[in-house]
């Protein structure tokens, strides 16, 4: 029911000017989802909706885009201080070795990376294989990780 729910919110504000939560209790209910205030909060927050100026002085619902880059991304930093020990490239593939039942992890957060040249990952407990289109761009991202780790 929240998939659906948080679906028809994201809906909603992309075809309308929403700008209180109160309307959105309301369209919801008009599309026979049923919710409440707190409910409609909490998937504000998970959505990372902000209000943004329409002009004179209103505003409305969206999706901050930024802020869910600039989310993932710290928690990508995360994963990787906090669990990446050691990698190394060899031609387009690179190994990454982690803390115990830490690759799988953030392999899941290499994978949701928007504009990589990663071809794909396996992970095991702890140890990833990465491919990348090509060794320059595997060695660049070793580069990276290790100024991460520092």
């Amino acid at each position: 029911m929240k998939n659906i729910r948080q679906e028809k919110l994201l809906q909603i504000i992309s075809e309308e000017a929403i700008e209180t939560q109160e309307q959105l209790l309301q369209r919801l209910n008009e599309l026979g989802i049923r919710s409440t205030q707190a409910t409609i909060s909490r998937d504000i927050k998970q959505l990372h909706l902000v209000k943004e100026p329409t002009g004179q002085g209103r505003y409305r619902y969206a999706v901050s885009v930024q802020k869910t880059k600039l989310n993932f991304a710290d928690k990508l930093r995360t994963i990787f201080r906090e669990s990446v020990i050691h990698v190394e490239a060899a031609q387009n593939i690179v190994v990454l070795k982690t803390i115990e039942g830490m690759a799988q992890g953030a392999a899941f957060a290499l994978d949701n990376m928007e504009d990589t040249d990663i071809v794909g990952t396996l992970a095991g407990d702890d140890t990833i294989f990465m491919v990348f289109h090509d060794n320059i761009h595997a060695l660049d991202f070793c580069e990276q990780v290790k100024q991460m780790l520092r």
